[in-house]
């Protein structure tokens, strides 16, 4: 009897765990799932704002097109598990599902906790035991996986293992990278780790004063440093917060920024207007309020809490009258509209990240399989490998995809 031991009972320890159990539904092995959280899969219930973005409805191309991180390491995995795949799981084990904008896959309900109990249910209705404990290490003999140490001491026996613990993000709901040091330990290597998917910093002292306002069907449009054509441009939903901006468009942003660069964003406030279109509205919007100062004639155009900064940032006084604007300082007006400046300082700490970028090097682990190249019998899946994906299901389709690949090879 082959014991089979996975560390971690999250999307990708869970989906490992399913495919081992698939693999010798006629016996033959063992397979224990050891999740430190007393509720597994605590990350995917906060995933897609509790609704649980499950997968993205696109092809193979598109995959790794949206995988910025060594995205041919996956090629395998993907083939092997596609979106299609994943959507067929959980309507099989009775989830209906959606597909939404961007071709985003969400259950019906909007529940993520239906994913969770689907994916839980699943597993122990294969006959997988869940421990609810801590690994302090994985145990080796002669190069190979010969077990795992609990920290209560306790030693499980296992002829394989698959680390699939997460990251280092949202280390409340367990990814406090436990496996980048079980990996170190091992003599894997591990890259730097930071945050991506995650809040921005900004230098402009208004985005304090702007904490909590929320704009939507805007566009933005992220630059580096010197360079005309931005490395993201896109129409949705961003928030300001007391250090900076975030929401989903400053959080699909972020998967563009690299170490040691500079960067600015634009914010174009008005996407569907165009510069004469937006100069136009204004003049109708002047031309009912004609001796009104300039400081109170923007409610119609914009959330009253932007206008103090718009009206500055434009160089028009506030209480300069609307018949008496020039030409010239409208259209500097449309521009500050179409184009409000940002200066990205930096990221967030990983802790406020969405997923981890960095982990266990890719080039120590077989795609083919997901085992080690430097022990056997060990495994990885999920986010604590080196690569990440943008936002849009593509995260949770590599913890499905990589932890379906190693529960096959285990």
């Amino acid at each position: 009897m082959r014991n089979i031991v996975i560390i971690g009972g999250g999307a990708a320890g869970l989906k490992a765990a399913i495919s081992a159990a698939y693999k010798y539904r006629n016996g033959g092995a063992e397979v224990t799932v050891v999740e430190k959280n007393n509720r597994p899969a605590r990350k995917v219930m906060i995933t897609g704002k509790g609704r649980c973005n499950v997968t993205n409805n696109c092809d193979l191309d598109t995959l790794i097109a949206n995988t910025p991180r060594n995205p041919r390491f996956l090629y395998s995995a993907f083939s092997s598990f596609l979106p299609q795949d994943t959507m067929t799981f959980f309507e099989s084990v009775g989830v209906p599902l959606k597909t939404e904008r961007g071709n985003r896959v969400f259950p019906v309900s909007d529940k993520a906790v239906d994913i969770v109990d689907a994916l839980v249910n699943t597993v122990k209705a294969n006959g997988v035991r869940i421990i609810n404990g801590e690994v302090a290490a994985v145990l080796t003999e002669n190069g190979k996986v010969a077990g795992v140490k609990l920290s209560n001491s306790e030693a499980l026996p296992a002829d394989s293992v698959v680390i699939a613990t997460g990251g280092a993000s949202y280390s409340v709901t367990g990814s406090t990278g436990d496996g980048y040091r079980m990996a170190k330990a091992l003599g894997h290597t591990v890259t730097d780790i930071s945050g991506s998917l995650v809040p921005m910093n900004c230098h402009e002292g208004f985005c304090t004063r702007l904490s909590g306002l929320s704009l939507k069907n805007v566009t933005l449009s992220l630059f580096e440093k010197g360079k005309k054509k931005p490395v993201f441009s896109e129409m949705g939903e961003m928030l300001f917060t007391h250090f900076g901006i975030s929401g989903p468009l400053v959080l699909s942003a972020s998967a563009y920024v690299k170490a040691g660069k500079e960067y600015n964003v634009l914010i174009d406030l008005k996407p569907a207007l165009s510069l004469d279109m937006l100069d136009n509205r204004i003049l109708r919007d002047f031309s009912q309020l004609q001796n009104k100062d300039f400081a109170n004639s923007l409610d119609a155009l914009l959330p009253k809490s932007l206008i103090p900064v718009v009206v500055k940032l434009s160089g028009i006084q506030g209480d300069k009258k609307v018949n008496q604007i020039s030409r010239e300082e409208r259209l500097h007006l449309c521009e500050v509209i179409k184009n409000f400046p940002l200066t990205v300082t930096g990221l967030r700490p990983v802790e406020e990240a969405i997923i981890t970028r960095g982990g266990v090097s890719v080039k120590e682990i077989n795609p083919a399989t997901m085992e080690s190249k430097l022990i056997s019998g060990l495994f990885f899946a999920g986010e604590v490998i080196d690569v990440d994906a943008f936002t849009g299901g593509f995260n949770l389709q590599i913890a499905f995809s990589t932890g379906y690949l190693a529960g096959q090879n285990v």
